[in-house]
């Protein structure tokens, strides 16, 4: 395994499976679907591999939830659970894709529609190489971040714990720029499956607690240490290490969400390197190799608390920006988990618009 994803696997796992269950009502499904569907066309320098419809299998774990803490009644029980997809893009040029993955499974509608978010990393079998595989532009390495969602009607235990599913899929893979090529894949699929309860159909009522107190709290201030390593779009021109320093404020509006306003400063080596490369190579674009490649960024966000982990998303905006690079917005997702009440770690994707420019392991404190 590449060592340098080699974090990423084990956070995000810990971040979805490993919470404190001793003494809560538990009960276990598995479900398996088969899907069918489109690579989607969006950058064209990917409409050479879309030749075909891929394919495959999802195969999950679900531990359902029912409300031993206090959040689990506030997102309606969840599933907490992990899964295994295979992909067979149906195109020799990108092979196969096996991912593994930490979900969460959300119910609306009377527990009839559910919708899935799953994180995880995948294994590509036939990524890029200048002389074995230089048609693939979309996988630059073997392991890759993968994002997947899912909508599906739910229905379970119809008959002695068995039920089935269908709805529709969007699963993303991408190494986020760790290294050159990353153009990245989506697929949009039909899936269509069925569910096995392990308890036996087993009925449990759902816990009601009584709401919480609304935590109310004064503004809060965060410093953030964010850092890995990334690649520019130039094949070949080498990994190097970022580094970031985050400082912001945030609000809290309730039990679940608060708000962000701050700033980030980038101290990004790739972007040095590809300063130095244009000067030389493009002089007609006017680039000196001794243009700054720091920025500066101010950014507004949300987080979404759920248990000991949340989901933040910010939206930033560069106002010191010496180089041009994929434009001055930019944005950010990414977990966060909490070790107490002061001390995190995350995993964020920063990217301007759908083009990813890295992966960030972070650390912060919250005074």
């Amino acid at each position: 395994m590449n060592p340098r994803l080699l974090p990423f696997f084990i956070l995000v796992f810990t971040i979805g499976l490993s919470q404190d269950h001793q003494g809560e009502l538990k009960k276990h499904t598995i479900d398996i679907n088969q899907y069918y569907g489109s690579v989607l066309l969006h950058n064209t320098d990917i409409s050479h591999l879309i030749s075909d419809h891929p394919a495959g299998l999802i195969l999950s774990y679900n531990r359902k939830t029912y409300g031993d803490k206090d959040w689990q009644q506030a997102f309606n029980y969840p599933d907490i659970g992990a899964s295994f997809i295979y992909q067979n893009m149906n195109n020799t040029t990108l092979g196969h894709n096996f991912g593994l993955y930490a979900h969460y499974n959300f119910y609306f509608f009377k527990r009839l529609m559910q919708f899935r978010i799953g994180q995880g990393i995948a294994y590509n079998s036939n990524p890029y190489d200048k002389f074995e595989n230089f048609r693939n532009n979309a996988y630059g390495t073997h392991f890759m971040s993968s994002t997947y969602l899912m909508l599906n009607y739910h229905k379970e235990n119809v008959f002695k714990g068995l039920g089935f599913k269908a709805g529709i899929s969007l699963i993303h893979y991408s190494n986020a720029n760790v290294k050159a090529p990353n153009t990245s894949t989506n697929t949009f699929a039909l899936n269509a499956g069925v569910i096995y309860d392990l308890d036996g159909g087993r009925e449990i009522p759902y816990l009601v607690r009584t709401e919480k107190d609304k935590i109310t709290e004064p503004i809060k201030y965060n410093f953030v240490f964010r850092a890995g390593l990334n690649e520019s779009d130039v094949i070949d021109m080498g990994q190097y290490p970022f580094y970031i320093v985050s400082v912001y404020a945030d609000k809290r509006l309730g039990n679940r969400s608060a708000v962000h306003f701050g700033t980030d400063v980038y101290f990004s080596r790739f972007l040095k390197e590809l300063i130095r490369f244009q000067s030389i190579s493009f002089p007609e674009n006017g680039v000196s190799a001794d243009d700054d490649y720091k920025r500066v960024g101010l950014f507004l966000g949300h987080e979404l608390f759920i248990n000991k982990m949340s989901v933040i998303t910010q939206l930033g905006y560069y106002v010191y920006y010496p180089f041009d690079f994929e434009g001055r917005m930019y944005n950010r997702v990414g977990l966060k988990r909490y070790f107490s009440d002061r001390l995190f770690g995350a995993i964020t994707l920063k990217s301007h618009g759908a083009k990813a420019e890295a992966v960030e392991f972070g650390i912060g404190v919250r005074l």
